[in-house]
């Protein structure tokens, strides 16, 4: 294989992570499909953190200015109790509630679940699961802000997030599907949906370290690796923004009909 196919696959992969990580369609779930059709075999999670780390990074600098307002007004409300500053203080304790179940189950069961769950038939069924929650979602205009939620929407919240571990079944739609269910509006919704993907994120990385040091082909695939990086650095950030823009709209529907099409075709032809 010549040194530019190789870069070329990686390249890909990469902007197909990149583009279906903030979207509801499953970046997981979309890149054991790429790497089925591209013929690249992965035998442990150095690719999958290092691109995920590019994902992370994109969607803190979208969402530097939400996450320094949080930290801010957190910590003025813990310092002196003002009403004002109570509502982010609450949203950083929801964030963090929301957090704990994929924590505690990514911890226990995620390499059982990938290994379990890692085939292109397991990821047509949960892509048609995932079109299906959002069919059923669609048209619903919940009325909760940032400053009405309860402990219960993030529990709900976080357990979906949690189900997410399964590849097929999207994080970001997971967690903005149950968002809206439980009545949150769309800009609210995707706020807490992406606010509980960076801890989850963080602590992904951090498990996933050491799969990078003990992959014996790190270094011989340094530079597709950085290519496939950036590839998903750029695609993220313009990837997010455009699902900011549907979400401002409310046609997640479209997803539901890619979700079912692409699901039906995996069972087809693969």
């Amino acid at each position: 294989m010549t040194d530019t196919w190789l870069w070329l696959k990686y390249f890909v992969l990469g902007i197909v992570q990149g583009v279906t990580e903030p979207i509801p369609v499953s970046s997981s779930g979309h890149l054991v499909v790429a790497q089925k059709l591209l013929d690249v075999e992965q035998n442990g999670l150095s690719l999958e953190v290092l691109l995920n780390t590019a994902s992370l990074l994109a969607i803190l600098v979208i969402y530097r200015s939400v996450i320094g307002k949080l930290i801010v007004n957190g910590a003025q409300f813990a310092l002196t109790r003002k009403r004002e500053y109570r509502s982010d203080f609450m949203f950083i304790v929801y964030v963090i509630i929301g957090t704990i179940p994929a924590g505690v189950i990514g911890v226990l069961f995620k390499d059982d679940i990938e290994r379990i769950f890692t085939s292109v038939h397991t990821v047509a069924i949960t892509l048609l699961i995932t079109g299906c929650a959002l069919w059923l979602i669609r048209n619903l205009r919940g009325k909760k802000r940032d400053g009405d939620l309860r402990t219960r929407d993030a529990l709900l919240v976080g357990l979906a997030q949690a189900v997410a571990l399964i590849p097929g079944i999207s994080r970001s739609g997971a967690t903005v599907i149950a968002s809206v269910a439980v009545g949150m509006k769309q800009e609210t919704a995707l706020r807490f949906s992406f606010m509980l993907y960076i801890p989850v994120s963080l602590g992904g990385i951090v498990l996933g370290l050491s799969d990078i040091t003990s992959d014996p082909e790190f270094s011989s695939l340094l530079l597709p690796y950085i290519l496939a990086f950036a590839a998903t650095l750029v695609t993220t950030y313009f990837s997010m923004k455009w699902l900011m823009n549907i979400m401002e709209k409310g046609n997640l529907g479209y997803f539901a009909y890619y979700c079912f099409i692409v699901g039906i075709l995996l069972f087809i032809f693969m």
